[in-house]
């Protein structure tokens, strides 16, 4: 039966895990002596969020929150409603946005703010200032796509523990120094990848993960182009400038100079674009309230396009079913290749990862599937092996497969997949007390974004690549290794 939580080295030796463990448990006297006691380092943990009952302020987990979009406002709902967090700062650029996330914050903690056991919610429009307080465990990070790499190295300095919206970089060598400031400040990071912690989903991969399609032969996932995202009725105005049709094909985020409009009072815009390549105001980047959830995806300073949408959740979900969630591809190959019709990655375990356009080229294209499946959903895949094929994915109705003989061998209690049901924060909140790794840990985010990372690269440069995945370089390919990074605006760095 598999484990709740699987405790996962990434790749280093266990004395060096435990010694992250140790130097850990000092921090704030382990929480004053909290919730769990570390059960050693291959232990299985269960963390119940605790009724209604308030935790005393002692043995809560402060936190603030950077960021408050949609999916910030989202993320502060669940953490102050859980009791064993304390929510003590919100933080965004936007003076509105952080002003009603204050007022959420207070609202809640009312009755503790008439007992005097609460002073109140602070609100912040410079990360760094919220950063700097010695009474936050742990911060939120909730903006885009941009300031994630930066905002948790600078969150793992100042000594804070860290969840990080998905994908965690802009480049691989972004993803990389995230990973070694976690490292290096024995923080705890968890990638909000939260598909892959719904029980359902956790199950059907553990199934594959432990040979029940027997050896995997390919799988298949959805990288779509950018002519719907960029024919949306907010591009409208611009639609001489942002000619949709051009990009029918266009899988990678756009380089388009859209024109300066007056900044809206009370957005901090300088701070917003923050170490990106410099775009003057245009309310496509920014709106509020916000027309969609990552409405700069399709800009190419502030974000990666599909990798933003959902490939980053899909890649986690797939690479934890395959066995690679650690490592990465170590072939690209382009189309124009021949090889394959799609853009397609091979592991080393010999798995290919093929990016489609749309569900119909798994039966049609590829001839993988019977054309009468039923393949829905996203932030997953269908996965191929010997014995048959299964769907990991969400959004899109029940776990479906090649026979029902086949699907009863996995045990699931349901084949629904209940997105409501995911356990990420609490097991990030579990790791916080315990220092053990979460589901989703900083190198699990950081090759699940580098997925998305390689197919871009191979895009750009138009033609296949070999890749090290452990010296995360191109193999003889200048122009491809000049972009596993990028420059920072000044005076921001690393």
């Amino acid at each position: 039966m598999p484990h709740k939580y699987h405790l996962n080295t990434g790749g280093r030796p266990a004395s060096s895990l435990q010694e992250r463990v140790e130097n850990s448990l000092s921090r704030r006297e382990f929480l004053k002596k909290g919730v769990l006691t570390l059960a050693g380092t291959a232990g299985v943990f269960s963390l119940p969020i605790i009724g209604n009952a308030q935790l005393p302020p002692s043995k809560r987990v402060t936190v603030g929150l950077i960021g408050r979009g949609l999916m910030g406002s989202g993320h502060l709902r669940r953490l102050v409603g859980d009791p064993s967090f304390q929510v003590l700062a919100v933080c965004d650029v936007d003076r509105s946005r952080r002003e009603e996330g204050k007022e959420t914050v207070n609202q809640h903690y009312a009755a503790d703010r008439d007992k005097g056991t609460y002073k109140g919610c602070d609100a912040y429009n410079d990360y760094r200032e919220m950063l700097a307080r010695p009474d936050i465990d742990a911060v939120l990070i909730a903006t885009p796509d941009h300031w994630h790499a930066l905002q948790s190295i600078d969150a793992a300095k100042a000594g804070k523990d860290i969840y990080c919206e998905k994908p965690v970089s802009m480049t691989i060598e972004e993803g990389r120094q995230l990973v070694e400031a976690v490292h290096r400040y024995k923080r705890v990071f968890q990638n909000g990848s939260q598909y892959r912690s719904i029980p359902t989903i956790r199950h059907v991969c553990q199934f594959i993960r432990d040979g029940g399609l027997g050896k995997i032969k390919s799988v298949f996932t959805l990288m779509t182009g950018l002519t719907g995202f960029i024919s949306a009725e907010r591009f409208r105005p611009y639609a001489k400038m942002v000619n949709a049709g051009l990009y029918n094909k266009t899988y990678v985020p756009l380089d388009i100079p859209m024109p300066a409009e007056p900044i809206p009072d009370g957005l901090d815009w300088d701070m917003w674009v923050g170490p990106a390549p410099w775009r003057p105001f245009n309310p496509v980047y920014h709106l509020n309230p916000s027309p969609g959830v990552v409405p700069w995806s399709f800009c190419d300073s502030f974000g990666v396009t599909s990798l933003t949408w959902f490939l980053s959740h899909a890649t986690d979900v797939i690479q934890y079913a395959i066995g690679c969630e650690n490592t990465g591809p170590v072939e690209i190959i382009h189309p124009s290749s021949g090889e394959f019709p799609t853009m397609t990655c091979r592991y080393a375990n010999g798995v290919l990862l093929h990016f489609v356009d749309h569900w119909g080229m798994v039966s049609k294209l590829y001839k993988a599937v019977p054309e009468n499946a039923r393949l829905a959903g996203n932030f997953g895949g269908v996965i191929v092996g010997e014995r048959g094929w299964l769907t990991t994915l969400s959004t899109g109705g029940p776990i479906e497969g090649s026979s029902e003989e086949l699907i009863q061998q996995i045990g699931l209690k349901t084949r629904e997949v209940n997105i409501g049901a995911n356990n990420h924060h609490a097991n990030w909140l579990e790791c916080i007390k315990t220092r053990q790794l979460p589901s989703s840990h900083e190198e699990i985010g950081h090759r699940s974004a580098a997925a998305g990372h390689l197919a871009n690269i191979s895009w750009w440069v138009g033609h296949s690549l070999k890749f090290d995945p452990d010296k995360e370089i191109f193999h003889n390919d200048e122009a491809a290794n000049r972009l596993r990074g990028r420059a920072m605006r000044p005076p921001w760095r690393m």
